[in-house]
């Protein structure tokens, strides 16, 4: 791991939470991701099933997490399992946890190897009445692949017949929804490592630079600060290529008189941050950039105002269309006319803003956590609103995380440069 230790008690405080919505009696084992085939003889860079890693903290392939609360022998009740290391693997991929390693990174006591594992698990089923399996129900899923999680399933339905099975991934949404105050200190210093990158570019950019070089100063930035990398492909959005999402060509030359949104964010401990800014490539916003900006930062700061326990993701987005509505009015986009004459299965508002508010963040970017039931304290979510205009090749997106808690919203992103003048000063300076 490039990040420094994360405190054990993260893992432990969470495995706790866990059993205490396992049915009596019952057995939980999570297993590890694949190791996933590149392109010949090469696999993709190793990625963690996010349930095991909320459970441990450990990221290495070929691991499980066996919890069984009521397991007569004690020693047992928690179990981290690993492969065993072999030297020549080590020689040609690097070096494997060893058992005080790995219970320094998780907590957990007890470690079983691998290619022992069948015989002391056949007993601990044996004595379980119920058994908890994983499977990826994020909503957002949109891969059939087979993977080790669903090949687990069938082997343990196939062998254990009569048991009940339950699924883990039920609980593990509703409590991953719900950050504790240690996971937030990790979160944090992921939104401090984008702070600092932030700031970087804003010395950077230019007319003339490549969206890629951009790319490339987050990249530096980043791994100078110790963090895993980027917590998902950044989005380097010059002039028109902003009104793409999801854009991540990065290859575009920066031109005098555009906006750039840029959408990144970084990795650390396995926690993520995510950000937008839109700023001006030659430091200076033109009156209507500025405008259409300060129209985005009023329905951002709007937003954070109503995001606040009790309110659904549902309701909450049609609070903010409503505020959108008034202010594409008041900036020219939409017409009196327009809205009296709206589907209201499609929103007049939606032709400049055709994306959600908000989604939940942690481990995944895209995080477990409810979108119809009401908002709890403890939650973590981004705001993001954006306008997005055809007319005008223009794209504006402005984006924060906000954890909601019983005393109010705490902006994880508060320290960094959002306002309009705020961010030309910043670029002024700089200028030669």
């Amino acid at each position: 791991m490039k990040y420094q230790p994360l405190e054990a008690s993260i893992f432990t405080q969470n495995r706790k939470r866990f059993v205490s919505k396992m049915q009596k009696n019952s057995i939980a084992i999570i297993v590890s991701n694949d190791e996933f085939p590149y392109n010949g003889d090469a696999l993709h860079t190793y990625k963690q099933n996010s349930d095991l890693l909320w459970l441990s903290g450990i990221e290495q392939e070929g691991s499980m997490v066996v919890l069984f609360p009521d397991n007569p022998d004690p020693k047992y009740r928690e179990v981290l399992v690993l492969v065993r290391p072999q030297e020549l693997k080590e020689i040609w991929d690097g070096k494997r946890l060893r058992s005080n390693e790995a219970t320094a990174i998780s907590g957990i006591k007890t470690i079983v190897w691998v290619d022992v594992l069948d015989g002391v698990l056949q007993q601990w089923i044996h004595l379980a009445d119920s058994i908890y399996l994983d499977s990826n129900e994020n909503d957002r899923k949109n891969n059939l692949v087979r993977t080790n999680e669903y090949r687990f399933i069938d082997e343990m339905q196939s062998r254990y017949p009569l048991h009940q099975y339950c699924r883990a991934a039920k609980l593990l949404k509703e409590l991953r929804g719900v950050k504790t105050k240690e996971e937030i200190v990790v979160v944090q210093k992921a939104v401090d490592i984008t702070e600092t990158a932030f700031r970087r570019l804003l010395k950077f950019i230019q007319p003339g630079v490549f969206e890629y070089e951009i790319e490339a100063e987050i990249y530096h930035s980043f791994l100078s600060q110790r963090a895993t990398g980027p917590a998902y492909h950044s989005i380097l959005a010059s002039g028109d290529n902003a009104r793409t999402l999801h854009y991540t060509s990065n290859n575009n030359i920066c031109k005098d008189g555009e906006l750039i949104l840029m959408d990144f964010g970084a990795e650390y401990g396995g926690y993520n941050a995510d950000m937008t800014r839109t700023v001006p490539v030659n430091g200076k916003f033109t009156k209507r950039q500025k405008e259409v900006y300060n129209a985005c930062l009023h329905l951002h700061d709007y937003a954070k105002s109503i995001l606040k326990p009790g309110i659904s993701i549902v309701k909450y987005t049609d609070k903010v269309g409503e505020e959108a509505t008034k202010q594409f009015i008041k900036i020219g986009l939409l017409s009196k006319s327009d809205v009296k004459n709206e589907d209201a299965d499609n929103m007049a508002y939606r032709k400049y803003l055709y994306h959600g508010i908000s989604h939940h963040l942690g481990i995944d970017v895209h995080d477990l956590g409810t979108r119809t039931a009401p908002l709890e304290a403890g939650m973590l979510l981004t705001v993001e609103p954006g306008i997005y205009i055809k007319e005008e090749s223009m794209g504006v997106r402005i984006e924060n995380n906000i954890w909601i808690t019983k005393t109010g919203n705490q902006d994880l992103f508060k320290n960094v440069p959002i306002k309009a003048e705020e961010i030309e000063a910043l670029m002024k300076r700089t200028k030669k």
